[in-house]
């Protein structure tokens, strides 16, 4: 063990307890219990009182009082009585539908448009454990260097839905060196800054999610160099559920060397 290892890991174990704080937040990714696909015509789905239908405009709730629906607002809540309107923003968070201690989310994908619930007693979160890991080493702390491309290109990927795709925007390349050779990954802008890097690598599908797993990064240096840490390699929510929309990485992203870092495969308890 060297002198810098154990700092490593007691800021990985905090980031570590963070994430998994986020995992197991009542409404978050782990609550997840169903999504269904909408149409023009208004249909009904068990467990999910009032008429649901998607339109141009976008998508149509019909309910009475009685059912208990209220639409999250930025002002107040607004119960449901008649007919609304929401408006989802393919790739955004949806529009939130409260019924009890339960949210539906209203979401838009390219031209398709859904509801999710997301119960807190879901079992995917009353049974979460936490996340199976590699060990921390500080092997997998790598120097890298952003390459930024002169034009932002646009990229499109599949996601785990069949028939889905998701519409990104690359923003450069990161270059890196594991196991003696140069590896090459295409940048996603990071939500929060920084950058953020989907890939597969020789571990995924077996003790790690087929979908591949993300990393994300500070903002590079002027020059940009960069730390690309993998020990801190998630999986993306749709190793925990069965109910996400996650894309798949961008065509190329794959590594041909095993990355034994970050997490693994999670625990499914709705498998069980």
């Amino acid at each position: 063990m060297t002198s810098t290892l154990p700092d490593l890991v007691r800021g990985w174990s905090s980031w570590h307890r963070e994430r998994e704080e986020e995992l197991r937040a009542p409404h978050g990714w782990l609550s997840l219990t169903a999504l269904h696909w909408l149409t023009p015509e208004p249909a009904g789905f068990d467990g999910i009182p009032g008429l649901w239908s998607a339109t141009p405009d976008g998508v149509v709730v019909t309910a009475t009082a009685a059912d208990g629906l209220v639409v999250r607002s930025v002002r107040e809540p607004r119960p449901i009585d008649g007919t609304v309107t929401l408006h989802p923003v393919d790739g955004l968070p949806g529009s939130l539908v409260e019924r009890g201690d339960a949210v539906i989310e209203v979401v838009r994908r390219t031209d398709s448009h859904a509801i999710r619930v997301r119960d807190p007693e879901a079992i995917t979160r009353t049974a979460f454990t936490g996340v199976p890991t590699f060990p921390v080493d500080e092997c997998w702390v790598l120097d890298a260097r952003f390459e930024p491309y002169a034009d932002l290109r646009p990229v499109t990927v599949d996601a785990v839905v069949e028939g889905l795709h998701h519409y990104l925007t690359a923003v450069g390349e990161v270059r890196f060196e594991l196991y003696g050779q140069e590896h090459v990954l295409v940048a996603m802008a990071g939500k929060a800054g920084g950058l953020s890097l989907h890939f597969r690598d020789a571990t995924s599908g077996d003790s790690t999610y087929p979908g591949g797993r993300v990393v994300r990064t500070d903002d590079p240096a002027p020059d940009g160099t960069l730390t690309l840490d993998l020990n801190r390699v998630v999986n993306l929510p749709c190793a925990f559920t069965d109910f996400a929309t996650c894309p798949l990485p961008p065509a190329g992203n794959v590594l041909s060397v095993a990355v034994e870092a970050g997490e693994r495969s999670p625990l499914r308890p709705d498998r069980a």
